[in-house]
Formats: C-alpha cells, structure tokens, sequence
C-alpha cells in the first residue's frame, strides 16, 4: 500500500513538482551534504533549469512547500501460518526548508548573510547515496513538461541500470507497468499501450538507445541492460546529474 498526504495548506504534489526530488538529489551528490545552499533566488532558478523571472521563482518555492508538506506512508499486510504482520513506514524528503522570498529573482546575493538552506530527511540522503539513479539532468529539464515521459525516464533509467540479463515487465496487473506509474485512467489496455508507446518515443528522443520496447503480444515491456547516462569508467558508480 502506497498513501501521499498533502499538507492542509499547501496540497498534494503534482506536475512538475515531482522535478524537486530529483534535483535534491542531484545537489546533494554536488555539495556532498544533506544540507543543500543558495546564495541566491537565480541560482536556485538556474540550479532547476528554470527562467529567470519572480512567478518562475514563486513557482518554485509552491512546488517546495507541497514536497516539504507531503508524508509518504507505505504499508503491507502478510499473511503468515499462525499470525497476520503489519509493516508500516513514513517517509519525508526535507526535514527543514528555509526560502527566502526575494523581490528580484536574478539578484547575484541575498542581503546580508541570508541563504536559502534545504536540509534533507536521513532516509533521503540515505537512499541517495546508497540507491543512486543514474539519470541524465538535462534530459530530466527537456521532459519537466511531460510528467508522464519522465516518470518513465527515470524509471527505466534505474531498471535498466540495475539489470543484469533482459527482463518483461507485465503491463497489467497488480503489479504490472501501468499500476506502477500510477495511470488509473488508462483502464482499457489498448489505451494504456498508445499512451506508453507515446511516452516511449519521447524518451528515446532524449536517450536513442534506451532498450525498452512493447513486445509484440502488447502485454509486456522489455528492457535490458543500458545506460541512460554514458559512463566515463565502467568500473564507477553513477549518481543523478
């Protein structure tokens, strides 16, 4: 069981909210610290491949205030031989945001010693480090106005990194693709295969040897081992950005 709480105030994530995440990672690995710094309202705009400009950097900092507001909650039940067992789990990006709001976004400095500061949750920055994507950046600001497209980015991003042989991935079920991505409107198959196929060719526009293709069944994706990023050292490990 996957639950997002919104913040009463502030609402559920949406959209291109879902950017925020992957460039808290991003800057984290840069700056080698779960607490991440801005001198200034134009480099926080600039750091998440925005336009200069206050409604961008308004834009920006509602888009902190529902990440910073959500609670992730998982949960399963199991069902063993002679007792049931609940595991439940609560999970926050940020554990503190400070944002100032500037009258002018392309300023170089904030007056005084003021900074924006964005202090990741232990689990995130745990889970950066020990789960690192390796997505390509600038194909994850080309793809922030399809939502859709780069949640299958960097999805296959990571899968097809972490594979070690080819792999079919049902796309129905409970357990299959569509459920994964979360597309309850996409009931009917035949829909969500279009939409997919769509989605696929936006993403090999921004990467033209991802492996992933619908098998001719239209029942399972198939991937296989790849880089989303191409590698300087095979041997190296590869983070986001």
């Amino acid at each position: 069981m996957l639950q997002v709480t919104g913040h009463p105030s502030f609402g559920l994530p949406w959209g291109q909210d879902r950017l925020i995440p992957i460039f808290l990672a991003t800057l984290a690995i840069r700056q080698k610290s779960p607490r991440i710094q801005f001198s200034s309202a134009a480099q926080m705009l600039d750091s998440f491949g925005l336009q200069q400009g206050g409604s961008q950097y308004r834009r920006l900092i509602a888009s902190f205030q529902r990440i910073f507001g959500a609670t992730i909650f998982f949960g399963t039940d199991t069902q063993l031989e002679r007792t049931a067992v609940i595991h439940c789990a609560r999970f926050n990006f940020m554990t503190e945001a400070r944002i100032w709001y500037s009258r002018y976004s392309n300023e170089q400095l904030l007056p005084g010693d003021c900074q924006n500061v964005i202090l990741l949750s232990d689990q995130f920055y745990r889970e950066i480090l020990d789960h690192p994507i390796p997505t390509d950046l600038d194909a994850a600001k080309a793809l922030s106005s399809c939502p859709a497209a780069l949640d299958l980015f960097v999805w296959l991003s990571y899968r097809c990194f972490t594979a070690t042989r080819q792999e079919r991935i049902s796309l129905f079920g409970s357990f299959g693709l569509a459920s994964q991505l979360g597309s309850t409107e996409y009931a009917r198959p035949r829909k969500f295969r279009e939409k997919l196929e769509g989605w696929l060719g936006i993403v090999r526009a921004m990467w033209p040897a991802c492996p992933a293709a619908i098998d001719k069944d239209g029942t399972e994706l198939v991937l296989d081992r790849a880089f989303a990023v191409v590698p300087i050292d095979p041997l190296r490990t590869f983070r986001a950005g």
